[in-house]
């Protein structure tokens, strides 16, 4: 065995420690659903390893590469409108949900549909699962994670090779410190004291060279995302009251929908309602998105605090998450934050505070150039 294999075989090791033992904390008797496509099978099985380990019982979802091209090309209404009993019965009562991105071609985790009339039809069917599943995260009955098994298709998106596309995927995750799960330990002590002191604030504003907007948060919480739902993680983020909002933001980080890019979006909101929006690319996917119900109002309000991330790479698990950044999302509220906006849409955008942004809580600034003062 190779230098080279044998360092990513025990970063592979690490990686599902992490996951199982620090993100989703597996016990004795739990029931584990895994999703991946079989891209993944290194980690899948060193991740079985320590579900084994840890007592608890897991079970494999694997994605093959094209079986969804083949639902969308010949499956009738009937078969499009079936749900799952199995799929319903794990949301239901399995312990935690472990969904590991694989993708097989560049941009699969967020293409467009190329028939979306159907795919309309099987997002209307799955619609009493997903309530189960978001109400569950919700109240912690069920604890899941999201992470990125590094594949070409990944790297391709980051416009990397994939030996370098796996040392950023890696180290956005710690796993080159002796000790991971300290590392993320530390990491939820710090945004604790962020969140602790947000969660006494009302009023709230995001102000520099690319914003100026605010909006309330009294009675909301934010979240010390640390690690656990997300891997990797590091960001605090809330859910707004939904007429608060009023400003212009200019999110100068490019982002995407569906497959689609989009740089340059400026909006202006009055009364919690983006009035106004442009884009320097994919105007046309704006208006798209903001026809939709409840996308014209905001979801999200968040800060993003991982530092070993300084770069996009068309994948908001990371991109949301760049130290020195804030993002806000149009659409669907988080509702353990307390937020009651509804949408099919949640869309984060980001933008850079590095270069003379601040954040003022109450009246006191608490955020200055990408890093919090208290």
């Amino acid at each position: 065995m190779s230098n080279q294999v044998r360092e990513k075989s025990v970063l592979l090791e690490k990686y599902a420690r992490l996951l199982v033992n620090y993100c989703l904390e597996v016990k004795p008797s739990d029931k584990v659903y895994i999703n991946s496509s079989y891209l993944a099978e290194p980690l899948l099985i060193e991740v079985a390893k320590k579900v084994y380990k840890a007592g608890g019982i897991p079970v494999f979802n694997i994605e093959i590469k094209g079986l969804g091209n083949a639902l969308m090309e010949f499956a009738g209404e009937a078969q499009l409108g079936w749900v799952n009993p199995m799929k319903q019965y794990i949301m239901e009562h399995f312990d935690c949900y472990l969904n590991i991105r694989a993708p097989f071609e560049k941009g699969d985790d967020e293409k467009e549909p190329d028939q979306p009339e159907k795919f309309k039809l099987l997002q209307q069917a799955q619609q009493p699962i997903n309530r189960i599943y978001f109400e569950r995260i919700g109240n912690g009955s069920m604890r899941r994670c999201l992470c990125q098994y590094p594949t070409q298709a990944g790297a391709d998106d980051a416009e990397m090779s994939l030996e370098e596309y796996e040392n950023f995927v890696f180290g956005a995750c710690q796993l080159f410190a002796e000790d991971p799960v300290a590392k993320w330990l530390e990491v939820r002590k710090i945004q604790q004291v962020y969140v602790d002191y947000l969660n006494k604030v009302e009023h709230v504003e995001y102000k520099g060279p690319n914003i100026d907007i605010h909006f309330s948060v009294k009675d909301r919480l934010w979240m010390n995302s640390d690690g656990r739902a997300n891997m990797p993680s590091g960001e605090v983020f809330s859910a707004p009251i939904e007429d608060s909002v009023n400003g212009w933001a200019y999110f100068n980080y490019p982002t995407i929908y569906m497959g689609k890019d989009v740089k340059g979006v400026r909006l202006e909101v009055k009364d919690g309602e983006v009035i106004n929006w442009e884009a320097s690319q994919g105007q046309d996917i704006l208006d798209k998105v903001f026809a939709i119900e409840g996308a014209r109002h905001w979801g999200e309000v968040a800060i993003g605090t991982n530092y070993n991330i300084q770069r996009t790479t068309r994948n908001i698990l990371f991109d949301e998450k760049i130290g020195g950044s804030i993002h806000m999302a149009v659409g669907q509220s988080y509702k353990q934050c307390g937020g009651k906006n509804e949408s099919t849409v949640h869309w984060d955008m980001i933008t850079d505070m590095k270069d003379g942004g601040q954040i003022i809580a109450d009246g006191i600034k608490i955020y200055e150039n990408g890093k919090f003062l208290i």
